[in-house]
C-alpha cells in the first residue's frame, strides 16, 4: 500500500487539472474516462459507446489509457478525470491513505479475473499442483492479477517457498518475455491468450478467473463532490453500461465483435470472437453492477494473503450502490 500511494503522489504532482465534466454546445455532457487498460475483457463498456447507449443519455466518452491503477487513481484525484475504471484496490488504499474526498465505488464491470494460464506445452490434464517448482510470470507485485495468482497457489497448498512468481518483468512486456524464453508459464488477458495459441507458440490450460473466484474485478470509481454534482449524469453513464452488459451476455459472439472492432482496429472479428466467448465462458461480466460486500472482502483477502494490506476498509466507507439499484430497479 505504501508503494501504490508513493507511485500514487509522483503521478499526482505529474498532472496538470484540467476542467471538469460539463456540458458542450450540443447538449451533450462528456465524461472523461481514464481505463485502467485496454482489453477485450471490457467489452460491455466499449459496446455501449459503438451501439451509441452513452448517446442516448446524452452523454460523449472522452477515453483515455491510464496503463495502470496508480495512474487512474491520480487522474481521478487530480480532475485529470471524472471516472476512474479500474480495481477497486486502488481507492482502497488511498481510503485508507486518509483522502478527504474519499474516490467512491460506484459501479462494478467486471467480476473475475480476466487471465488465462498458457503453458509453454499441450498439458490437456493440467492441475494446479503441476505448477509446484515452475515459473510463472503472472504480472507486477502487488498488482491484483499477481495477487490473485498467489492466493490460488496458497488455496491449492502452496507454501511461500514452493511458489515461484517472476515479478521483474511488467505487464505489457509479459508475453514477449515469455516468448523470448523466460518462464515456463504467462498469464495473459484476450485476444493476446488465444492469438498465442492459434499461432502454435503456447497452450491456454486454465482460466484464472474459474479459480480465484469472485472479486470486484474492475469497477467505477468517482471522487465523492463529483458524484453528488454529477448525480444524474452518473446514472445515465450506468444506464448505458448495463445495456452493453446485456449485449454482451445475449447477442452473437460474432454480432458483437463486428462492433468491437472499432475500438480494437488491429484485431480480427474472428479473433474478437473468440475472446468474447472466452469471457462469457468463465461468466467474466456482472449483470447487476452493485458491488457485494462479500466479493469486497474476499478482494482484501486477498491482498491481505499477499501481504500489500495493512489493514482493512471499511465496505460501507468506499462502495455507493445507490445510483446503480435506482438504474437497476428501472431497467428490469
Amino acid at each position: 500500500m505504501k508503494k501504490f500511494l508513493a507511485t500514487l503522489g509522483a503521478a499526482l504532482f505529474a498532472l496538470l487539472p484540467l476542467s471538469a465534466c460539463g456540458g458542450n454546445d450540443d447538449g451533450t455532457t462528456t465524461i472523461r474516462l481514464n481505463e485502467v487498460t485496454h482489453s477485450v475483457f471490457y467489452a460491455p463498456m466499449y459496446l455501449a459507446d459503438s451501439l451509441g447507449y452513452f448517446e442516448e443519455e446524452g452523454i460523449k466518452i472522452e477515453l483515455t489509457n491510464g496503463g495502470g491503477a496508480d495512474a487512474v487513481m491520480a487522474a481521478v484525484l487530480s480532475g485529470d478525470a471524472d471516472i476512474g475504471f479500474c480495481g477497486p484496490e486502488a481507492a482502497i488504499y488511498v481510503l485508507l491513505g486518509g483522502s478527504q474526498d474519499v474516490p467512491t465505488v460506484f459501479g462494478q464491470l467486471t467480476k473475475r479475473d480476466g487471465s488465462f494460464l498458457v503453458s509453454r506445452k499441450q498439458e490437456p490434464d493440467f492441475r494446479w499442483e503441476d505448477l509446484k517448482g515452475k515459473e510463472i510470470l503472472a504480472g507486477r507485485k502487488g498488482g491484483v492479477p499477481a495477487m490473485t495468482f498467489e492466493y490460488i497457489l496458497r488455496e491449492h497448498g502452496f507454501t511461500d517457498s514452493e511458489i515461484d512468481l517472476n515479478f521483474d518483468v511488467a505487464f505489457n512486456l509479459m508475453t514477449g518475455a515469455f516468448e523470448a524464453g523466460t518462464a515456463d508459464y504467462c498469464t495473459m488477458f484476450e485476444p493476446t491468450a488465444s492469438e498465442y495459441q492459434a499461432a502454435g507458440k503456447g497452450y491456454i490450460v486454465a482460466a484464472v478467473g474459474e479459480a480465484g473466484g469472485e472479486v470486484p474485478y474492475t469497477s467505477y470509481i468517482a471522487k465523492r463532490s463529483w458524484l453528488d454534482k454529477n448525480e444524474e449524469t452518473a446514472k445515465g453513464f450506468l444506464r448505458a453500461l448495463l445495456k452493453g452488459v446485456k449485449y454482451a451476455q445475449t447477442e452473437d459472439a460474432t454480432v458483437i465483435a463486428e462492433h468491437l472492432v472499432a475500438h480494437f482496429p488491429s484485431t480480427s472479428v474472428q479473433s474478437l470472437a473468440t475472446s468474447v466467448e472466452s469471457y462469457r465462458n468463465i461468466d467474466a461480466w456482472v449483470s447487476d453492477m452493485a458491488m457485494t460486500e462479500e466479493s469486497f472482502e474476499r478482494l482484501q483477502d486477498i491482498i491481505e494473503s499477499a501481504g500489500e494490506l495493512d489493514r482493512r476498509a471499511d465496505f460501507h466507507a468506499l462502495a455507493d450502490n445507490t445510483y446503480v439499484r435506482e438504474v437497476y430497479a428501472a431497467l428490469n
